[in-house]
């Protein structure tokens, strides 16, 4: 039996390596956080922060040069990260759900929708093949197709990018999951659908109890649909808090600058704030904090000791701008 007290999503010092000829490279490096029922977490950072890596351990799905290398997962308590390949299949898809960036990617262009619904839904539950028909003609209807009795023998192609999407979503939903991993879920598309995916993401996680893990690089996306937001950089979580916070008062320096990074609508600027330099590679991560060559305000030792995360008020940050007792640092 489900505890309902405890996380649906615990991370604890993840490690994800990946063996090269040039040697070992560490793509996570001590990655922590938790997600709760119904609560979406938005997961962001610039491109090579580990985002994506972070949502593909958790679904198992890190293939060989990578490993996981360190740390645990929690799926409601239950460790998955050390489960064979078979018992990862049955956790895959009907206790965590996937949606990914571009739905014609996870849609086959050869079977109808509909098909591809009910064979998820009967290879994860004990339905017949007329019942989970059903459920996935109930299923396009809560994501928000029209006509989903005519609609659910459609190809994909037939879908606009929109609908495509909503049916990914209602795929991700056909077993019930207790997890949903969204990995991008709006960039392909445009403003207006992406606040109807918003909409919908969010009413899904409150209706059906379910955790979402939301991964973007969008801070509309993030201060429109999470509950909480994990700043990633380098391979490691930067701050995390809610969002509400970390929007206003963010504490993390590489937080502060993807703040200040955002347009204004209250006053015009002749130019935008923005983070000089780069992420660094996998292979030149630097010593200390990785931040600390494009950080404004890096002191001496930035350079030589890695931060370990702190708890500031309802923040948790990683940065020695902040002392053991969560107070700024002088």
């Amino acid at each position: 039996m489900t505890d309902m007290t405890q996380p649906v999503l615990s991370v604890r010092d993840l490690r994800v390596e990946f063996a090269t000829r040039r040697g070992v490279l560490t793509a996570l490096d001590g990655v922590s956080f938790e997600i709760n029922r119904g609560e979406v977490l938005g997961v962001v950072g610039e491109s090579g922060a580990g985002k994506s890596v972070t949502g593909s351990a958790v679904i198992g799905l890190i293939d060989p040069p990578g490993r996981i290398a360190g740390g645990e997962i929690r799926l409601n308590g239950e460790r998955i990260d050390n489960l064979p390949p078979d018992a990862m299949r049955k956790v895959r898809g009907k206790r965590i759900g996937m949606i990914f960036q571009d739905p014609l990617t996870s849609l086959n262009p050869l079977y109808r929708v509909g098909r591809q619904i009910e064979e998820t839904i009967r290879t994860h539950t004990d339905l017949s093949a007329r019942a989970a028909r059903q459920r996935a003609i109930d299923l396009l209807a809560e994501v928000g197709i029209p006509a989903p009795e005519r609609r659910i023998d459609g190809f994909p192609h037939e879908f606009s990018g929109g609908m495509r999407q909503r049916v990914v979503i209602a795929l991700a939903l056909a077993a019930e999951p207790e997890l949903i991993i969204a990995d991008e879920p709006t960039t392909a598309l445009d403003v207006s659908v992406q606040a109807q995916i918003i909409t919908l993401l969010k009413r899904l996680g409150r209706d059906h109890g379910t955790a979402v893990m939301l991964i973007t690089h969008d801070m509309g996306v993030i201060a429109e649909a999470a509950d909480r937001v994990a700043v990633m950089y380098a391979g490691r979580v930067a701050e995390i808090g809610p969002v509400a916070a970390v929007v206003s008062d963010p504490l993390h320096p590489y937080a502060k600058g993807l703040m200040g990074a955002i347009p204004s609508l209250s006053h015009e600027a002749d130019r935008l704030a923005q983070i000089p330099g780069a992420m660094p590679r996998l292979s030149a991560i630097p010593p200390g904090c990785a931040f600390n060559p494009r950080c404004p305000k890096v002191f001496a030792r930035c350079t030589v000791d890695r931060p370990e995360p702190l708890v500031v008020g309802s923040h948790r940050v990683a940065c020695h701008l902040y002392d053991a007792s969560g107070q700024a640092a002088a």
